[in-house]
């Protein structure tokens, strides 16, 4: 139990720095921009009605889809400003709203006594009504912080760093320790940070300044452990990090560090830690920024956030280029190629010689009993379920299956890939779609159905390198050794280490670079 606790506690003081710098950075912000807004629409109901409805509009935009419009809004910038600026809007309305309440439940005889006495409007407001509103306020604000730390583990697919490292992290890999870590974790510091605000709301309610004091003593703590970089506390570079630095600098590197970005899936954690340990062999100075959305990875790629990742010719070519028609193999990536390179001057290195598509799995008996060959037999089928991940029910490649083959009245249900395979196992869902590199394919006994239309495009694995990486042509040597390397069966196999021997990532790593006799030294 305690070696299995050992890597999410050595990670611990980033992602949960991470984390709180996040979380209260937007609260702070948050609290700067509803707090006077709140006092004028208190005192102007024309003010209100708008200042209210706008921010009522951003709280009811998930919180996953708020974040990632950031990206584009921002150009493409991936980390701590888009999520700082979507939990930003999020902690507005809680705060603002509660403020106008607190206010206007002020007794008018109050606000006329304190003008009997003598007192500005601006001094009524400081001295009387917000001491009064205080506690209502900070309601708001307790609210808020909930809130907002709990949408902060959303922030990893922008690549900022937060608790939600762990759970996406080990929802992908099947690591339920991970998962409950991180969910632990995230609850005890929304925990601790309400208890401290609630304490001084009951401050400001029975008019306590010895426990004002205690929880902004408490808050100040916590504030300033948020700040501490995480060898503050560990004292050594974790060897297992989501983003960090070991700082080597040869092989013609130099000062800069290379970033690598990664999806959220085993493959992509597996990839992204195989060109890490290949990078860090040369001299260079890697980091990670793992988790990513696909087209998050490629707007931070084209913007310099990253500098690498591997990605899939069939979604480039879909989702990037937002092309429909199916040249072939060859054809594809030649035209990804240069459109990559005149369009946004991305380099595509290379592939790594497998694919891993897409492909319509059922359950072999199933196929037996109903006669399943191809992917039009599925028609007859009553009542027709098919699982896939979120993103496959939006692409082209859906549209065109269900045209082709007559899917239309089939149900899509979409659910994370760690559940897909379970769930047709179990006959939860008739069919999936499947990875064809995913090894609990023949673990669970499925099979591929046909695509005789040829629907599905390929999906080579291609390393894309950003525009200003590729003019370091150190990146491109220490990679080269990895084009064409990789075949199917090796990819395979690297994935079935930790999906279905439950085994880490690193040990995924470290089995498919002794395949390819590149061992780390």
């Amino acid at each position: 139990m305690m070696e299995a606790l050992a890597q999410p506690f050595a990670m611990l003081p980033e992602f949960l720095g991470g984390h709180l710098r996040l979380s209260l950075g937007a609260m702070g912000c948050g609290l700067l921009i509803a707090l006077p807004l709140g006092v004028l629409a208190a005192r102007n109901r024309v003010i209100a009605g708008p200042a209210l409805a706008i921010a009522g509009t951003f709280q009811t935009i998930p919180a996953l889809a708020l974040l990632a419009l950031m990206v584009p809004l921002l150009g493409g910038r991936i980390g701590f400003l888009p999520a700082f600026a979507a939990l930003t809007l999020y902690a507005i309305l809680p705060v603002l709203r509660n403020t106008i309440v607190g206010l206007r439940g002020v007794d008018p005889v109050v606000r006329e006594a304190a003008r009997g006495v003598g007192m500005t409007q601006v001094q009524s407001l400081y001295r009387v009504e917000l001491p009064l509103a205080l506690p209502t306020i900070m309601a708001g604000i307790r609210t808020a912080s909930v809130w907002v730390i709990g949408a902060a583990t959303l922030a990893t697919p922008v690549g900022a760093a937060s608790l939600g490292n762990y759970i996406f992290s080990g929802l992908q890999t099947r690591n339920w320790t991970l998962v409950i870590f991180g969910c632990v974790a995230s609850a005890a510091s929304a925990l601790i940070i309400d208890g401290l605000l609630k304490l001084m709301e009951s401050a400001a309610a029975r008019r306590r300044a010895g426990r004002a004091l205690v929880s902004g003593a408490g808050l100040v703590i916590i504030v300033a452990l948020a700040l501490l970089p995480p060898g503050a506390f560990s004292g050594a570079v974790a060897t297992q990090r989501t983003s960090g630095t070991m700082p080597v600098q040869a092989g013609g590197f130099g000062d800069q560090p290379v970033t690598i970005g990664a999806k959220a899936f085993t493959e992509q954690y597996i990839l992204a830690g195989l060109m890490e340990g290949v990078l860090e062999d040369a001299g260079a100075d890697v980091r990670r920024r793992d988790n990513l959305g696909s087209t998050v990875a490629f707007d931070a790629l084209i913007s310099g956030e990253i500098d690498v990742y591997i990605d899939y010719s069939g979604t480039l070519w879909a989702t990037i280029l937002e092309r429909e028609d199916m040249p072939g193999r060859h054809v594809m990536q030649a035209e990804i190629t240069s459109w990559m390179w005149t369009r946004h001057g991305v380099l595509v290195l290379g592939a790594l010689g497998f694919e891993n598509a897409y492909g319509i799995a059922v359950r072999r008996d199933a196929a037996v009993e109903e006669g399943l060959r191809d992917i039009g037999d599925l028609a007859r089928l009553p009542g027709l379920s098919i699982g896939a991940d979120s993103e496959f029910f939006a692409r082209a490649e859906w549209t065109g299956l269900r045209n082709a083959y007559g899917l239309n009245d089939a149900r899509a249900r979409a659910m994370d890939s760690t559940f897909m395979y379970a769930a047709v196992r179990d006959g939860e869902v008739d069919a999936i779609t499947a990875y064809t590199t995913d090894g609990r394919i023949s673990a669970f006994d499925l099979v591929i159905l046909d695509d005789p239309a040829g629907i599905l495009p390929p999906y080579d694995a291609l390393v894309l390198v950003s525009p200003a990486a590729a003019s370091r042509p150190a990146i491109a040597q220490a990679l080269a050794p990895l084009l064409g390397a990789i075949s199917a069966d090796a990819m395979r196999e690297a994935n079935g280490v930790v999906d279905l021997e439950r085994r880490s990532v690193g040990e995924a790593v470290s089995g498919l670079r002794a395949r390819l006799g590149t061992p780390p030294s």
